[in-house]
């Protein structure tokens, strides 16, 4: 069984601490003892640590050796029109597990009114779902949860190479990635609103340099689309080129 992987601010002499909910959660719920063995990282690195002191809301470990750490195939931005917060959060969740470097929500023409402005509010909520993510994909760093931004900012997204989901006669994501790949490229997927986007959105997209790329005929939900492209995405990084 694959120990638990925990994230900590730093460690510093060997050592590291664990405050908060998830150290109630070892001493109250687990109930861990010296010596116990898990997994930590300090968004750089992972680490074997074994469990030096256990008391309520902190955590004291020891640090014992370095773990590997495979490099992720690809830097993934996701920038994201924003939708209802409860499939939003579904979002987060699921491409924190597909390895996105950085998420970015959006607001878009046809983005639900509200929600822009509302998003200040959720975004500490969002950092916790994609750390408690990347804990359970055991994942060596954190993805970045940006502020929401509007579409004309999201259009100047950096990035080697970015695609706009878009559906009917766009072609193939599989299609359009390069044929030569690295980990080290940086890979930007623009994610519509429930109601799609407007001419007027794809028309600038396209001239900002954004390819338009589909999933096929299907008509997806935001969220079910944004997990079948990062996945699309990382498969093809992973497959090399």
């Amino acid at each position: 069984m694959a120990r638990r992987r925990f994230f900590v601010d730093n460690i510093r002499a060997g050592t590291a601490e664990l405050l908060g909910d998830e150290a109630l959660h070892l001493t109250r719920v687990l109930r861990v003892e010296a010596g116990q063995r898990f997994e930590i990282s300090d968004n750089q690195a992972a680490w074997l640590a074994e469990v030096a002191e256990a008391r309520g809301p902190r955590v004291v470990f020891r640090v014992l050796e370095p773990l590997e750490s495979p490099a992720a195939p690809v830097r993934l931005t996701l920038v994201a029109a924003l939708i209802k917060f409860d499939r939003f959060e579904w979002i987060v969740e699921k491409a924190t597990e597909l390895g996105v470097e950085r998420l970015l929500p959006m607001e878009t023409a046809r983005t639900e009114k509200g929600l822009f402005e509302a998003s200040r509010k959720r975004s500490e909520r969002w950092r916790r779902i994609a750390r408690e993510s990347s804990q359970q994909a055991r994942r060596v760093s954190v993805p970045e949860i940006l502020p929401a931004a509007n579409f004309d900012r999201c259009l100047a997204e950096p990035a080697d190479h970015r695609y706009f989901l878009d559906e009917g006669v766009a072609p193939p994501l599989l299609g359009a990635v390069p044929p030569r790949r690295s980990a080290t490229d940086q890979v930007a997927l623009m994610l519509g609103p429930e109601g799609g986007w407007t001419d007027d959105e794809r028309r600038r997209a396209t001239a900002a340099g954004w390819l338009a790329v589909s999933l096929g005929p299907l008509v997806l939900r935001a969220e079910t689309a944004a997990a079948a492209a990062l996945a699309v995405l990382g498969s093809a990084w992973m497959a090399g080129g």
